[in-house]
């Protein structure tokens, strides 16, 4: 069967609702609204290329101007879905380009009219897909293969209708939209099969990508408080000790809770969940840099700093316990106050394992709470 202009746009409507069932597919599993607005995009290039080949029956208006504007339609909600992707808003500017379109209906019929038709078509496809690409530039880098394949394919496809948009307005050349006759309408039809392939894989790889960092995200947190859990700080803590010598000490904070379950028994637990939160955000706010953060479980959390002072150690720990004190008397009176004991090491020496240094931590913090509670006990091994 020859490619002619019909057969290449039967080819354009079973691939773009390949694409448009593919990614709704993927958007019930993981409900990204970039998948649905790109899903959406391939269905209205869907209807838009059916209702192309009306065009050779005789329904010019349905099968021109109303196929055509559908194209526009489907490149800006592909550019919805890159600005939903890159976290994005857009400017409400963007709705110029329906009015655009509308105006499509005063130009005259005549030789000229398949030109305008184009001219105009071209440039607004144009304009959604290199904004789009353009969104895509700051996340080549951070993000995936991908999303950079997805950038490079919209930016080449955006160029290609500038060109067209270009060769509409040359004098001498042959367009004629009702029965698809033109070298660039032939090269546009072809050029539009292989962007509806390339376009729809970069979309899903882009995604898959998404969902597995998030996944990978979600395995290494602990899910009520977002700090790293215990598995997590094991594969991290590693690259942190190794840096540890003479001149750059490290130090552990063990914190645990005093009286925690006074709140969990006169509150509720979703009341101990709370002061668990605020706790996690604390530490999130006095945590310096080249430092780790985790919760191990329960209401007992975990500090490793690297190229740490004593003096350091013992100004975070108190900072945390008066911040702390001060939020759960007003929160959450009770008869004995909850508070936090802190077990703190210095060492400026790697140790053999993060368990055993968790082992030395835990020693000092039974110390604390042997000690009255409310308090920081510091263990100095540089010495």
């Amino acid at each position: 069967m020859p490619l002619d202009p019909l057969t290449m746009l039967t080819i354009s409507v079973a691939l773009a609702a390949a694409a448009a069932l593919y990614l709704a597919i993927e958007w019930r599993s993981i409900r990204e609204p970039s998948l649905l607005f790109w899903s959406a995009g391939f269905a209205t290039i869907t209807v838009g290329s059916t209702l192309a080949l009306l065009r050779s029956s005789g329904f010019l208006f349905i099968g021109i101007w109303f196929a055509n504007g559908l194209l526009v339609i489907a490149h800006f909600l592909f550019l919805l879905g890159v600005a939903r992707f890159t976290q994005t808003r857009l400017s409400r500017v963007w709705a110029l380009m329906f009015i655009a379109w509308l105006a499509m209906l005063l130009v005259p019929d005549g030789p000229t009219w398949s030109k305008v038709m184009l001219l105009v078509n071209s440039l607004l496809v144009a304009l959604s897909t290199l904004r789009a690409s353009f969104l895509l530039r700051p996340h080549g880098k951070s993000l995936s293969v991908g999303a950079v394949q997805l950038r490079y394919v919209l930016l080449a496809h955006g160029v290609f209708y500038v060109a067209k948009a270009l060769t509409a307005v040359i004098p001498g050349t042959l367009i004629d939209l009702a029965a698809l006759r033109g070298a660039i309408i032939q090269i546009s039809l072809v050029e539009g099969v292989m962007a509806i392939m390339l376009i729809a894989l970069s979309m899903t790889g882009t995604e898959r990508y998404r969902r597995e960092k998030q996944i990978a995200h979600l395995a290494a947190r602990d899910p009520l408080t977002a700090l790293y859990n215990r598995r997590a700080l094991e594969v991290r803590a590693p690259r942190l000790l190794e840096d540890v010598s003479s001149t750059r000490p490290g130090a552990l904070l063990l914190i645990d809770i005093d009286n925690f379950k006074l709140v969990n028994d006169l509150y509720g637990h979703t009341a101990g969940d709370r002061l668990l939160i605020a706790l996690s955000e604390m530490i999130r706010a006095v945590l310096p840099e080249a430092s780790l953060a985790a919760r191990l479980g329960g209401d007992e959390f975990v500090i490793l700093l690297g190229n740490a002072t004593k003096e350091q150690v013992v100004s975070l720990g108190n900072t945390l316990r008066e911040q702390f004190q001060q939020t759960a008397t007003q929160t959450f009176p009770t008869p004995e106050p909850v508070t936090l004991s802190i077990g703190a090491d210095l060492f400026d020496q790697p140790p053999a394992s993060l368990a055993a240094l968790i082992e030395q931590g835990d020693a000092a913090l039974y110390a604390s709470k042997r000690g009255g509670r409310n308090s920081i006990r510091l263990v100095d091994r540089t010495l």
